[in-house]
């Protein structure tokens, strides 16, 4: 059993974690501004479903294998930087006419929530972050070490969905503003394809 002081420091890291700018918050921001408040909450539920396998793959000491791994690491990180070049593509290819007939209703909440879960499963920072910090609080004496991981991997999805949520929300007034503009519509998909490769290389990158 968790104690409830631990539960609290881990609450408070999890929520600044969330808010700090990095490719899920970034994701779910450009979303919502392109697409609106509800296509930023599917997002948002498919990035916190990701979260799921890292936190079954830190319990089982899978995600171990990333750490040790450079072939594992190099492999995931090229699929989610293709991925989000793939999104980049998109956004550049996004015409006026395009968004005018609002492209984001043409994708369905299933496309944007396994938008979510692919960018998150296919980041293997994610993987060797839930591997360094969702241990440290636990307690061997407190119980199963497995479950509790668990356990935290659960508080931190529901921290996650909180803040992002808020996010989506904030940035879903933009797109009520854009609608009335298709050039500054114009203008954010190629800001938004810009952030996506920009990410795309940082992930790529990246090193263990």
């Amino acid at each position: 059993m968790i104690s409830i002081d631990i539960l609290l420091a881990f609450i408070a890291a999890s929520a600044l974690l969330a808010f700090a700018p990095g490719p899920d918050n970034i994701f779910v921001l450009t979303q919502s501004a392109l697409s609106g408040r509800k296509a930023g909450i599917m997002v948002t539920l498919g990035l916190c479903t990701g979260l799921i396998a890292h936190t079954v793959a830190v319990a089982a000491g899978v995600a171990a294998i990333f750490q040790v791994s450079a072939v594992a690491f190099t492999a995931l990180k090229a699929v989610g930087a293709a991925y989000l070049l793939y999104l980049a593509w998109g956004a550049f290819r996004a015409g006026a006419e395009d968004i005018e007939a609002g492209e984001s209703n043409n994708l369905s909440a299933f496309t944007l929530f396994r938008r979510g879960i692919i960018m998150n499963i296919t980041n293997p920072k994610v993987a060797i972050f839930f591997l360094a910090f969702l241990p440290q609080f636990t307690d061997p004496s407190a119980g199963n070490v497995s479950l509790q991981i668990v356990s935290l991997g659960a508080v931190f999805m529901a921290v996650a969905f909180v803040c992002f949520s808020l996010i989506a929300i904030l940035s879903g007034f933009l797109s009520q503003l854009l609608r009335r503009s298709p050039k500054a519509q114009i203008i954010l998909n190629r800001i938004a394809g810009t952030v996506f490769v920009a990410l795309a290389i940082k992930l790529a990158s990246s090193e263990r």
